[in-house]
């Protein structure tokens, strides 16, 4: 299911980019201060769950029993959404940005104030909460059709990256645009995993915002223009 966005193809771009940077802050936090879990890319979540199968291994695999389920109902209530809202493209995905944003001031209140902690049963909770707020961010950014802005899975970009390149014979036309998404997602990445040396709970208020910001874009920036709507229909 492809949708038109609500504003130009310019701005669609800022705005998927700002929710590829919350990626990368978010999966550097469950990594680093929850465990062995991905929490907004779940194909890591299935190498571990591989790794589990194994015999003899002792990766305990109860955050990922709790990150992939979740994140895979959240899909489902997204893709219910995204057909409850129809053509009203614009409140649909400000309605899903803005959950994701309560979702995160909230988890960022609860973990600095002490009453969820980053071990044991607690950080479950948390893992549930991120794979429910990234869940609703990559099953609807992806439905804007740009192959590269899923907000999560960076394989297929770089795979483009290098298939379509100069040097393989291709284009190379949208090469900018793949550094740029690989290049952001490093950028959240190495911020979550910076802060996270001092302070976490910080960080989510920091995603929340990006997220704000990529909110704000789709509410109201610019409309695309007929040429882009015809192309994208």
């Amino acid at each position: 299911m492809v949708v038109t966005s609500p504003v130009s193809e310019r701005w669609t771009v800022a705005a998927l980019l700002l929710l590829t940077f919350a990626t990368g802050l978010a999966d550097s936090i469950s990594i680093l201060a929850l465990g062995h879990v991905f929490v907004a890319n779940m194909t890591g979540n299935v190498i571990f769950l591989g790794f589990w199968l194994a015999p003899s291994t002792t990766i305990d695999l109860t955050a990922v029993a709790v990150a992939l389920p979740t994140f895979i109902c959240t899909t489902i209530v997204s893709g219910r959404l995204s057909r409850h809202f129809g053509v009203r493209t614009r409140t649909w995905i400000t309605t899903v940005l803005a959950t994701e944003i309560t979702l995160l001031v909230t988890l960022a209140v609860v973990a600095g104030a002490g009453l969820l902690r980053y071990q044991g049963n607690s950080k479950l909770i948390m893992i549930g909460i991120l794979a429910v707020t990234f869940g609703l961010q990559h099953s609807s950014a992806r439905q804007f059709g740009i192959q590269e802005l899923s907000t999560t899975v960076l394989t297929s970009t770089i795979v483009s990256l290098g298939l379509d390149s100069r040097l393989a014979g291709g284009t190379g036309e949208r090469h900018r645009l793949r550094i740029g998404v690989v290049a952001t997602m490093c950028a959240g990445a190495f911020l979550g995993a910076t802060m996270s040396r001092y302070v976490i709970a910080p960080v989510f208020v920091v995603a929340a915002a990006v997220i704000a910001t990529s909110l704000l874009i789709f509410r109201w920036g610019p409309p695309a223009t007929k040429t882009e709507a015809a192309v994208a229909s």
